[in-house]
């Protein structure tokens, strides 16, 4: 079962040298990623970061579009990204569908607020 997530708004701010970026907000449904990160848990999710490997990442499903999903990032692989969830037994990930194309990566998890 995957980690099924919710987004349920956007919000543009701004950093200090001008440059405008987004947060997403959150819920995390299902135990793909624990337990780094828990079945009801929030999240706010940074869009358009520079991504590396091991971090956690919103992302649209490459076979459902109707569904996100939160993975962490194990390697580059082509012209995407292999991902994992942290939990194997409970994770429909890269070993089910294979790599995932930057285009699909929503962003990155940066903290939870609940």
């Amino acid at each position: 079962m995957p980690a099924l997530t919710l987004a349920l708004g956007n919000t543009l701010g701004t950093r200090q040298d001008g440059e405008v970026f987004s947060l997403t907000t959150v819920r995390v449904v299902g135990p793909s990623m624990e337990p780094a990160v828990r079945n009801g848990q929030w999240w706010v999710v940074r869009r358009g970061v520079k991504l590396r490997q091991g971090d956690v990442v919103l992302l649209q499903h490459p076979t459902r579009s109707d569904l996100s999903v939160v993975k962490r990032l194990s390697h580059r692989e082509g012209i995407g990204w292999w991902v994992l969830g942290d939990n194997p037994r409970e994770s429909d990930d890269s070993r089910h569908f294979g790599v995932v194309p930057d285009n699909l990566i929503i962003g990155r998890l940066i903290f939870r607020y609940r």
